[in-house]
Order: structure tokens, then sequence, then C-alpha cells
């Protein structure tokens, strides 16, 4: 498409930072030339990766973590990490969980195991001083207005910097897969031969995954001057990828109970999915459950989205927080609020012991489930309301908790079950949503993978409301499902050729005012010229498909020849169709920043071409100087500042 140079037609503000600029309005110094989508070639905006020797996935779980690597050698040798110390009974070890222990002067002490054990065997006074967190990764998906400077609250009620807290992890998992490289190669193995991989919710939005990028810049896991050696993945996107090259012996087919997935025997070496398939990938963490539909395109294998990632913050902590809500009907919201104050360690202890037990929910069961109390517990409530935890729970009227006499909460497996349900429901309900789209429509299979796809109750309510239409498929290693196929993303990220954009983004420009069209309210008068303000002008639309190295092209105008920074305001809208940047449900997410100091030319009107690629897992901008060909320094920001 030949570039016009329709300056008349399109003016854009400086910024358009006040919601209508007609109202003070200042110079419009940015003039968009027309608009143009390019699509490059697929190798285009695709780094090689032979510059990497190893690619290292770090699976930063809200309720575990772990990492997992491959030699770019051997692409098909996925090696996940050495088994960690520390453990619970009846929970597989190959993860740690993500629980962050800070000194008392607020220093890296421990992660995972280490850190739950050493802060359990802390005095209670001394363990008050100490910040433990966990369960933090949440904080950013539910937080607004996301920036670098938000805080977590440890269990003692301390705030920290998040930012601090997510680098302190990232900087742990550094020093332990470089640790096991270095062994296994016999000496130090450098940072710079590691492309590292982050796997993230795909229904994070931008702000959260930049704080991911920033975090891991402050860890010291990559440097912002080489950004290309980390890559964002999407959990769902990693499992899919894993997912798709599973043989028929590496799985369990719910609809038949058989881990040869009802195939014949000679079918019995081939994959479970092939070319044109179309699938569902239900990735259920412990903090979200995110949802994508992939189709794989042959003759490479490539996977095509066909509906933008949905989802929600359906993960299995939900259930914890049932569980607390229980607690809190038995012994009053006032008594558990204190506790986990004045006992941190304890609360820790209880919720550990509710998690094993919360493992062997299942439809059938017919026996209670015993839930140990700490003695701290069941003294320090004696303290608070002068009668015993057996006296509360008898005068609770919530019968189906009782007390044993070993000190145990005993739960009828009715009383478990309903506090899985509010959590289940709402995933049932979602993926009932997902199969009435028209885009979701003859779906093979759907893959559940994540920690809390191994829960049977979740199981069979997706068998009940799947009712025989899709194959449902459990890989067996369930847990690690995202961080095997986060290595394989590693390694070829342009496995996903085409993605779907989850929002609508674009930028508030000035067009000709014309009569019956424009609002009257919009109208501004510049220099002789009517003008319409607060215009939006799309760069991608809602759930419009974008392909991998795909260009969203514009070009603009400093205001005067003197202009250093040209900044430019992003809005976004979760409706597919924006007129005006007004409207309700668009909000500025971010700024594009264009520096263009040191490309001053002769020309007498200078033209920056900005080249935005949305067909990643992150947004990305680059610019050029049309006049002199020199690249301008370009950059998209999400985070609030």
């Amino acid at each position: 498409m030949t570039e016009k140079q329709t300056a008349a037609e399109e003016i854009i503000t400086d910024a358009m930072a006040n919601p209508s600029p007609a109202k003070s309005m200042g110079d419009p110094g940015i003039t968009p030339l027309s608009p143009s989508h390019t699509q490059q070639d697929d190798t285009d905006g695709v780094e090689s990766q032979q510059s990497f020797v190893v690619v290292v996935a770090i699976d930063f779980g809200t309720t575990s973590s772990g990492y997992a690597y491959a030699f770019t050698k051997e692409p098909e040798c996925i090696h996940t990490m050495r088994r960690w110390e520390g453990g619970d009974p009846g929970v597989s070890n190959q993860k740690t969980p993500t629980t962050i222990l800070l000194t008392p002067d607020r220093k890296f002490h421990s992660f995972g195991y280490a850190a739950r054990d050493f802060y359990h065997d802390l005095d209670p006074s001394e363990s008050k001083q100490w910040l433990y967190l966990e369960k933090f990764k949440m904080k950013l998906h539910t937080t607004p207005n996301l920036s670098i400077n938000t805080d977590l609250h440890a269990a003692n009620g301390k705030r920290v910097k998040a930012l601090d807290i997510f680098a302190y992890a990232l900087a742990f998992f550094k020093e332990q897969a470089l640790k096991e490289l270095s062994d296994q190669m016999g000496g130090d193995f450098d940072n710079n031969d590691v492309r590292w991989v982050i796997t993230v919710p795909a229904i994070w939005k931008m702000p959260a995954k930049q704080f991911m990028r920033e975090a891991a810049y402050k860890s010291g896991l990559v440097s912002r001057e080489n950004p290309e050696q980390l890559i964002i993945a999407l959990e769902p996107e990693a499992a899919s990828i894993y997912c798709r090259k599973l043989r028929l012996h590496q799985m369990v087919d719910l609809c038949t109970h058989t881990t040869q997935n009802g195939f014949s025997p000679t079918d019995n070496g081939g994959s479970a999915a092939s070319q044109g398939d179309r699938y569902v990938v239900v990735d259920c963490g412990g903090g979200t459950v995110d949802l994508t539909v992939h189709q794989i395109r042959l003759p490479e294998g490539h996977l095509k989205e066909l509906y933008k990632a949905s989802g929600g913050p359906y993960g299995s902590i939900g259930i914890d927080y049932e569980f607390e809500k229980l607690l809190c009907r038995i012994f009053g919201q006032d008594f558990i609020d204190q506790f986990k104050i004045k006992r941190p360690a304890a609360w820790v202890d209880l919720m550990i012991a509710f998690e094993s037990r919360k493992r062997a929910a299942a439809p059938e069961r017919t026996n209670p489930l015993n839930i140990n109390l700490p003695f701290s517990f069941i003294d320090y409530y004696k303290k608070f309301r002068g009668h015993s935890v057996e006296h509360a729970l008898r005068k609770s009227n919530v019968d189906f908790v009782k007390w044993s006499s070993q000190g145990m909460l005993r739960m009828s497996p009715d009383a478990m079950n309903s506090l899985f349900k509010p959590t289940i429901d709402h995933i049932i309900q979602h993926l009932t949503e997902l199969f009435e789209k028209p885009e979701v429509c003859n779906i093979k299979f759907l893959f559940l993978v994540g920690g809390f796809a191994e829960s049977p109750l979740l199981q069979q309510a997706v068998q009940n409301m799947l009712q025989g239409r899709s194959r449902i498929i459990i890989p067996h290693d369930v847990g690690l499902t995202i961080l095997k196929g986060a290595v394989l993303f590693g390694l070829d990220p342009s496995v996903i050729k085409v993605r779907r954009s989850p929002l609508t983004y674009g930028v508030g420009v000035l067009n000709r005012f014309v009569e019956g069209k424009h609002p009257p309210e919009k109208l501004l008068v510049k220099d002789g010229t009517r003008w319409c303000t607060d215009v939006f002008d799309t760069f991608i639309a809602a759930d419009q498909s974008v392909a991998l190295g795909e260009n969203v092209k514009r070009s603009y105008t400093p205001a005067k020849p003197s202009q250093q920074v040209i900044v430019i305001h992003v809005y976004c809208s979760e409706k597919e169709s924006v007129g005006f940047i007004s409207e309700p449900g668009v909000r500025k997410c971010g700024t594009l920043r264009l520096d263009v100091s040191g490309t001053e030319s002769a020309a007498p009107r200078r033209e920056i071409q900005t080249l935005m690629q949305f067909g990643d897992t992150e947004i990305r901008a680059m610019a050029v100087d049309v006049s002199t060909g020199r690249t301008v320094k370009a950059s998209i920001d999400f985070l609030s500042h």
C-alpha cells in the first residue's frame, strides 16, 4: 500500500491526555499520515536461535514454581530441575512452593520448601519480625493500576515492594539453574548463553507482563540492553505446544480412562492431535484458569489461535478462601484475623494441613477428611475466647464439621466438596460460554493441564458439562506440562503463527469534522479549520487475527523542529469497534514514546515511521526517521508511573 501524505485529513494531538482536548487543546502537534498494515515475511521479527546454548524456562506459579531446560543441540531432551529438598507427604516435589522469606532487615533469606520450613521452625516471638510471603503472584492480576511501586503484604502484615519480591524469586531461580548447568558442564556456565523464558497467564494484561520483565531486569536475569534474551510465554500456549506433541502413552483419556486413548494398538506411537485438529487447552492453576483455542496447521505443525484467550481468577486458591470463610463461620472473623497476625507460622501450618486433605477430595469419597489443627490454634483460641475449640464447633451450627478426640477437624466429604463448588462452578460457566462461541466449534480435544487439573471433582464436572462432545485428555505429568511447553517455545518462538488480540488498541486523533457524522460537542475550530477531536484511530481490534511479524504502521511528525521526544497515549477497550477515546470502557493503558533526539535533519517536515507488532506475547514498537533512514528509539510503556 502506498503511503498518501494526508496531513490535512488527520492530525493528532500530542499526548491527548485530556478526555476532551477541545476544552484545553494546546498545539495539535503530531501529524499522522495514512495508516497501513504490512505483513512481513515469517522470519522477520523472530530472532535467530543460534546464539543461545540452552533455553531455561521458569514456571512462576501462584502456588508452586520450578524450572526446566533443554540444550539447543538436543531440543527433544527436556530436563526438569533437580528434586527439591523438603516436600509434603502426598505432594510430588518436582516443583517447589512459591513462598519467599526475608530477614527482619528485608534481605532475601530463602525460597520454596526451605523458606517454609525455616519460617515454621522460628519461635513465634521471632517469626513476627520475619517477612514471609506466599500466593503473591495474583496481585499482578488483581491490581487495577499496577506500577513499579505496587506493594505486597507479608504474613505479619508488613508491606514490601512487589518488584523486589519478584526480582528475589527470579534471582533465586537464576542461581539454581546456573548452578545445575555448571555442575553438568563441569565449569562455570555463562548466563549470556542462556535464553530465559518466564511463563505468565494468557489473561494477564500488558502491565503485568511488563512488570515480570522489569523484575527480570532488576534480578539480573537479563539486561535492559539485551531484551531478546528473555521471552514471556503464555501458560496455556506453552501447554498447547507440549500437548500437540503428546504420544498416546503419555496421557489419559477421561472418556475411556485408558492410557492408550481408545485407539487401536497399531496407532500406539502416533500423536493425539493431527492436521487441522481444533482443540481447547484449559490451564487450571493455583491462581487463574486460562483457556486457549488452537488449530494445528501442517506440514510444520504450527499453531493458530482461533479465539482470544479467556479465563479468570478461578484457580485452586479459591478453595483455600472458602476454607478460611468456613473457619470464620465457626471461630469468628475477629479471631481468625488476629490469629493470622499473631501466629503467622501456625496459620501457614494449618493451610498446609488443609492442602493435603484438599487433594484427597473426590466425587465418590464416603469417609470423612481429618484436618490437623496446630496446637497454637487450640491454645490461642482458648486465650482469645475463654472457651475451647470443641465448644465453638458445638455452638457453630456448622453440622458437617465435627471435632475428633485426636485434635482434628473432621469434615464430611460433602462439606469438602462444597468448598470446591464456587470455584468449579466459575470454571464450568466459563467453559460453557466458550463452547457457545461460533469460532469454537468442532473441538476434537480438551486438554486439562495445570496442578488443579488433577482434581477428580474438577475432572468430573468438565465431563458432565461436555457430555462427550470433545475428548478430555490429561497429560501424565500434568503439573509439568507448562514448564516443558515453555522450553519448547523458547527453542522455537515462531511455532505460534497466528494469535488473536485480547483488546482493541489505538490512539486519539483529530479528523476533519463532518456534519451529521460527528457529534457537535467534539467540534474544535483551529486556524479556521473544523476538526473532530477524540477520534479513536484503531491499531488492532479485539479478537482480530494477527500474524507473527505483522506490523501496524503509522507515521508521526514532531510539532516543532526542536522537539526531542514524541509521547503518544495508547488507549484500549474490550469492545471490538470503538469510535472515540471518550466512550465508556475505553481507558488510557500506555504510552508510545519516540526519542527523536539526535535525528534532526534539514528536511522541512520530519516523518517518523512507527511499526508496532501485536502478534507476539508482548507488544513491540520500532521506529525510523524516513528522511535520514536512522533508527529512532521507540518504546511502549504499560505500567502506571
